[in-house]
């Protein structure tokens, strides 16, 4: 102490011994108010214990089959990543880390002083401390309640919004090399936010103390389980069963082949539209979510409209479709197309194309019309599906030749496994999709909801390794299909400009896996008549939205917009589901009805099926 007040070495020091104390106050006031019994130090004895042996136990197993974990859940490929992340990042560099660091010793300074323990000592304020960064993550009152745990995640906001500013500032970047690294970026930063460690996190650790570590056992239980199925878990997959609680809508298999099984729906009503109706689902996914239950089934609701609806259930590749490619997929869609028209003696059909079965759609409707074959297709729509890849969003950050590589090598026996793509899409949305539900169910162990719609986003499907390939390569890398007969189906050159079919086009505002700019290009291919819709929400709930749910909107334009931003400035807001829109849309292209009786009941007298809806293909694995 000097005359002048404190001395050089205690204002040095002052500040940090404050903090040192505040960070440790709970825990010592948690000691004194509750000090640990021999009961208590004996039953985290053997929370340890029965971590460490979880932990062996499956490491045991890894030695013992070392191939059993899934390649993308190799923590050394994320370790790689990382590291050529860093080394493309100026955040090495001196001058970039002095900045940094200077900029952080004021946002310190800004965090303490709001609970006194700023260098200038201002007096804890009334009230919540209002911190200059925002997060859903750090929503918690407990983020705040706390100097230390408000200086972590303040600091670790702050460092995530430098590095991505430096991605935008850096110089001599391509665009799309730009946007990759900034997609690394965010994938990284996501990772290493502090709401994903325990001893960051006071939410987990105020659970750890309140269970005394049965939350870390039983997140043990679910974080070894997952790496044994090599899948992130979203949901309780015990409580659904195919045909029981999802895929419900009566219906019967009426075709088979080694690519495929058809279903044929039961009707509802006594007339039906004269022209069915073909669902082809994408065959990245399960067929069902289209049928996920009564009240949120697309299907039902179109057979409770007097349409008569078939859908293509695809199988699940394994080694036998190692040749299996992309002509496949269209010769199979015009296969059911024609067993439909023959089996009820229909001239036409319509068709939906969900996602990459849309895409496939495209083709198929360019092959029909260079083979004089279009009237089999009375009309077309699209679910959130892409024709021309330029603007397709951050997908595109997987179809660089090392990507392409490393996903050939993972598809050694002829097929990719589903889980892969199943990852790719969950890095999309890494918050809500990953560390959501490490943080959940990992480190606060908390039950897995019961929830058909997550339980139908991991139900993956294997894909032909071939097909996944030229998919990638030829569409999304090169953007071929736009190009007028760039590329052959079935012996025949695929030209998207001839096609006249009449077309409905459903895109997700909100859609991160097809954008709606990127839907929304299909407009300036096809030559009929379009009806672009733009759905409220994105790739699944945009296209998944019953009228009775009362949710979301959609807007239309009656105009001649030549863009998407054109289309938004005219567009007329509708509340609700687009579904009724559709089906006015789907009569006025005919509206013709039959009986629904004879073959349009699949199974009826004479009728022979192979087996009840949802059939066997879709719970294949």
């Amino acid at each position: 102490m000097t005359e002048d007040g404190p001395d050089p070495f205690t204002n040095m020091f002052e500040a940090p011994a404050k903090f040192a104390r505040a960070l440790f106050a709970p825990m010592s006031a948690a000691s004194a108010n509750a000090p640990l019994t021999p009961e208590d130090m004996q039953h985290w004895a053997e929370v340890g214990t029965k971590l460490q042996s979880m932990w062996m136990e499956y490491q045991a197993e890894q030695m013992a089959n070392p191939q059993a974990l899934a390649p993308y859940f190799d923590p050394s490929r994320w370790m790689r990543m990382a590291e050529d992340w860093y080394r493309q990042m100026p955040i090495a560099d001196p001058a970039q880390q002095q900045a940094l660091m200077q900029e952080g010793m004021a946002l310190w300074q800004q965090v303490l002083g709001q609970y006194g323990l700023g260098a200038d000592g201002q007096p804890v304020a009334e009230g919540e401390p209002d911190l200059p960064r925002k997060d859903r993550r750090f929503a918690d009152p407990r983020w705040r309640a706390h100097p230390a745990y408000a200086l972590i995640h303040q600091t670790y906001l702050f460092l995530a919004e430098r590095v991505a500013e430096m991605v935008d500032r850096m110089e001599g970047l391509s665009d799309d090399k730009r946007e990759q690294l900034r997609f690394s970026t965010r994938a990284i930063t996501e990772a290493a936010s502090p709401s994903n460690f325990p001893l960051l996190n006071p939410v987990v650790m105020e659970r750890t103390l309140e269970t005394r570590g049965d939350n870390l056992v039983k997140g043990m239980e679910h974080l070894l389980a997952d790496l044994r199925r090599g899948q992130l878990s979203h949901t309780d997959a015990s409580a659904f069963t195919l045909g029981e609680n999802i895929a419900v809508t009566p219906g019967k298999v009426v075709h088979e082949t080694p690519l495929y099984q058809l279903i044929q729906y039961s009707p509802t009503t006594e007339e039906a539209m004269a022209t069915p109706l073909v669902i082809f689902p994408p065959w990245i996914n399960r067929f069902y979510i289209l049928d996920l239950n009564a009240k949120k089934s697309f299907v039902r609701w179109a057979v409770d409209q007097g349409v008569t609806v078939f859908m293509v259930s695809w199988k699940s590749a394994d080694a036998s479709m190692k040749d299996v490619i992309w002509d496949d997929y269209v010769r199979g869609q015009i296969d059911a197309i024609d067993h439909i028209r023959e089996r009820l003696d229909a001239k036409s059909v319509h068709t939906i194309g969900y996602c990459v079965a849309g895409t496939t759609l495209a083709a198929t409707l360019a092959l029909l019309y260079r083979r004089g074959e279009q009237d089999k297709v009375k009309s077309a729509t699209f679910f959130t599906a892409q024709v021309d890849f330029e603007k397709a969003g951050e997908l595109l950050n997987f179809v660089d030749d090392n990507q392409l590589g490393m996903v050939k090598a993972m598809s050694a026996d002829g097929y990719l496994d589903g889980r892969y793509m199943a990852a790719t899409f969950n890095l999309l949305r890494g918050t809500d999709l990953i560390w959501n539900y490490v943080v959940n169910n990992y480190l606060l162990g908390e039950d897995y909801p019961a929830f058909d719609l997550l339980h139908w986003n991991g139900d993956v499907t294997n894909l032909p390794a071939k097909w996944h390939q030229q998919y990638l390569r030829d569409l999304y890398r090169d953007n071929k299909l736009v190009e007028a007969d760039a590329l052959s189906v079935d012996n025949t050159p695929i030209d998207l400009g001839i096609v006249e079919t009449p077309t409905y086009v459903q895109a997700g505002k909100e859609d991160h896996i097809a954008p709606a700019e990127s839907v929304w290009k299909i407009t300036e291919h096809f030559r009929g008549p379009l009806k672009f819709v733009l759905a409220g929400s994105g790739h699944i709930a945009g296209v998944v939205n019953p009228p009775e749910a009362g949710k979301y909107q959609y807007w239309t334009n009656d105009g001649a917009p030549r863009s998407l931003a054109e289309f938004r400035e005219g567009a007329e807001e509708h509340p609700g589901s687009w579904w009724p829109d559709w089906v006015d849309w789907l009569r006025a292209q005919d509206d013709e009805t039959v009986p629904a009786k004879g073959k349009r009941k699949p199974g009826g007298r004479g009728d022979k099926v192979i087996e009840d809806a949802p059939g066997r293909y879709v719970a294949t694995r």
